[in-house]
């Protein structure tokens, strides 16, 4: 069984209900969730050995958090308790034309107070197969920016693979910000995913038209300018806020393969790239073709976007369905 750590900041997610503004909402749903515990969760859900590396507060809130992240799989034993308080994030679901809206209350929030000596790494790396993170998580604080390449560096001294989701994320920096941090990074990843417009912000890297054909060519040219082993891009056409196209492509031993297109009416779309961060781990670590990858990694992040909330929950058998084909969502009796 692979052993895949990943790291970052787990939130409080506050979501309006039946996609009410947030000056309509008396009420609030309540999950947690964050970019590279969603991934942990998925994988868990894949029957993955998978750790979440974090912090949080040495309160109630954080072991709410903690417990609620422990009944999907995830092992906790890593996560440190300390500083006074849990980053939040308002979720208002947006509908037809109308964009959903992410509003971030994470200052001083427990992980921005971190450091290494915070963790041990002897225990995080022991036998492990992948570390994974994201650009979330060094744009959140110089102690959060400081132990992402401090992780990141052990890994690799250890031999460890590396995984980074671009994860580009307005509200918290800007591109010259990103781009200062992530590309000097990008010599220590092994593997690159993320949304076709992250390579353009965060690395600068600028594709030359809305081709598809443009997006293979410039993952195959960052893959040897960096030295990627894979790379995987998802591609998103919206129509409305309910209403996507859903695709991807991935290069992987010097050749690029594209995914089925799959229309989507969306539930929940917040999650679904660490859906298909998820999907490409787990079948590049268990031995999938490259297309084999792909179709899963893709057809797995299309059902993320019919839950509710950011995690993926959905089986192997029954993303497997859906890449074969079976997409016409009639009961099961």
């Amino acid at each position: 069984m692979n052993k895949i750590v990943t790291f970052g900041e787990i939130l409080l997610r506050l979501t309006t209900l039946n996609k009410e503004r947030f000056s309509q909402s008396k009420n609030f749903e309540i999950s947690y969730a964050g970019s590279e515990c969603n991934v942990a969760v998925s994988l868990s859900h894949f029957n993955q050995k998978t750790f979440f590396i974090s912090s949080v507060p040495d309160n109630p809130i954080g072991q709410s958090c903690i417990n609620h992240v422990r009944q999907f799989g995830v092992n906790t034993d890593y996560i440190v308790r300390q500083g006074e308080r849990l980053a939040v994030y308002y979720l208002e679901n947006g509908a037809s034309m109308r964009a959903s809206n992410i509003v971030y209350d994470r200052k001083n929030s427990s992980i921005s107070l971190i450091t290494p000596d915070s963790f041990d790494w002897d225990g995080i790396f022991k036998d492990c197969t992948l570390f994974h993170f994201s650009g979330i998580t060094p744009s959140l604080s110089k102690n959060a920016k400081a132990l992402t390449e401090f992780a990141v560096s052990e890994a690799n001294k250890r031999g460890v693979k590396v995984s980074c989701d671009l994860n580009y994320r307005s509200n918290l920096w800007t591109p010259k910000q990103a781009q200062e941090t992530m590309i000097p990074l990008m010599d220590k990843v092994d593997i690159l995913i993320g949304g076709k417009k992250d390579p353009e912000i965060m690395l600068g890297e600028k594709v030359e038209n809305e081709e598809q054909s443009s997006y293979e060519k410039l993952i195959s040219e960052m893959a040897k300018k960096y030295n990627f082993s894979q790379v995987g891009l998802s591609l998103r056409e919206s129509f409305s806020a309910d209403h996507n196209d859903w695709s991807g492509i991935f290069y992987s031993n010097n050749n690029v393969v594209r995914s089925k297109k799959y229309e989507i009416q969306i539930v929940d779309r917040v999650g679904a790239g660490d859906a298909f961060s998820a999907g490409l781990i787990y079948g590049i670590f268990n031995n999938y073709s490259s297309q084999e990858t792909l179709d899963f990694a893709i057809a797995g992040s299309a059902l993320a976007h019919t839950f509710q909330g950011d995690y993926n929950l959905a089986t192997i058998d029954e993303i497997q369905a859906v890449a074969g084909g079976d997409v016409s969502g009639r009961i099961r009796r």
